[in-house]
C-alpha cells in the first residue's frame, strides 16, 4: 500500500490578521500572513475595518500561498 499525499489549504482570519497556508501531509509548503496596520492609529482593533480588510486580503493571500508552490 502506498501512502497518499494529502494537501490542505488552511485559511485563517482572526482579529487583524488574514492568513493562508498550504500543507502536504505534515509539511508546511507555504504560509502567508497579511497584517492590518490600520488599527494602530485607533489603539485597538476596529471590527468594521477588520472585516473589510479581511475581504480585501483573503483572495490575494490565498493566491500568494498557492503561487509559492510553483
Amino acid at each position: 500500500m502506498h501512502p497518499e499525499e494529502v494537501f490542505i489549504l488552511a485559511i485563517e482570519s482572526s482579529c487583524d490578521d488574514t492568513a493562508a497556508a498550504v500543507l502536504r501531509n505534515d509539511i508546511v509548503l507555504s504560509n502567508v500572513v497579511a497584517r492590518q496596520s490600520i488599527h494602530e492609529e485607533y489603539g485597538g482593533v476596529v471590527p468594521e475595518l477588520a472585516s473589510r480588510a479581511h475581504q480585501q486580503n483573503i483572495v490575494p493571500v490565498v493566491d500568494v500561498a498557492l503561487k509559492k508552490l510553483t
